[in-house]
């Protein structure tokens, strides 16, 4: 394995285990033809992305970094700047596949705006804090939250493996996870899509209440419909109970 120079920058551990980077790089589904990886670091998944016969850019915000790849990979097309800042739309006009060992203080943040951005990102391949990855991928339990629903209306997401704290530098205090996430066949909501996302987060915002309590400030129609529905708490419904849900709230 040869050695990978790296440093934390944004809350981002780089992982120093080539195999793990393989092995993340592999789960791209086959037909990718354009894939955008975010904080490249010093280029431990880049090496294998360059490789396959898709067209790849990256995103990094360390100048450092940037450096590096631009001495080591001439032919890479690189954007210097904030991922989370780009109009994906015209930066990007085309679709892609996203992919990265996401920085853990903005992994969220990555995947909301690739939520909001879901009819040209057909695929994401991460890696993330393990909380957040089981989180994400969790159809029912507490461990589901807003972001978890939002992703799950338009995507299939499976939790892919864990990666063990040795293999970065400098280490984290916590495990790692690796998700991917493909496009469903939804193409949009059968109801409001803002008001899906504040029914949403009114039972998740109150989470330890049922539904019923949580979602007293939306006035109720035809009640007795979703009856069954009402004495659970958000954590217990899935996709399409919400959908219900909006269909009943005025």
């Amino acid at each position: 394995m040869k050695n990978v120079r790296a440093k934390k920058h944004l809350g981002q551990h780089f992982l120093n285990d080539e195999r793990i980077a393989f092995d993340i790089t592999d789960l791209l589904s086959e037909g990718t033809k354009n894939v955008v990886e975010i904080g490249p670091g010093m280029g431990v998944l880049t090496q294998f992305l360059v490789k396959k016969e898709f067209k790849t850019e990256v995103v990094e915000i360390d100048t450092e970094s940037v450096f590096y790849l631009r001495m080591n990979y001439p032919k890479l097309k690189i954007h210097d700047g904030d991922f989370l800042q780009l109009n994906l739309k015209e930066k990007y006009p085309y679709n892609f596949s996203l992919i990265g060992n996401f920085p853990y203080n903005i992994s969220s943040q990555i995947l909301f705006k690739a939520f909001e951005n879901r009819d040209q990102i057909p695929e994401v391949v991460g890696m993330f804090q393990k909380e957040v990855a089981e989180r994400i991928a969790c159809k029912k339990g507490k461990k589901r939250g807003i972001l978890s629903v939002f992703l799950q209306a338009f995507y299939d997401i499976e939790y892919c493996f864990t990666v063990n704290e040795d293999v970065f530098t400098p280490p984290p205090k916590v495990k790692s996870g690796v998700i991917k996430l493909v496009r469903n066949n939804r193409k949009e909501l059968p109801v409001d899509e803002q008001k899906f996302k504040r029914v949403v987060k009114a039972g998740f915002n109150q989470r330890r209440k049922t539904l019923k309590n949580a979602l007293k400030p939306f006035t109720l129609i035809n009640e007795s419909e979703i009856a069954y529905l009402l004495p659970l708490r958000a954590e217990q419904l899935s996709v399409d109970d919400f959908i219900k849900l909006c269909n009943h709230v005025g």
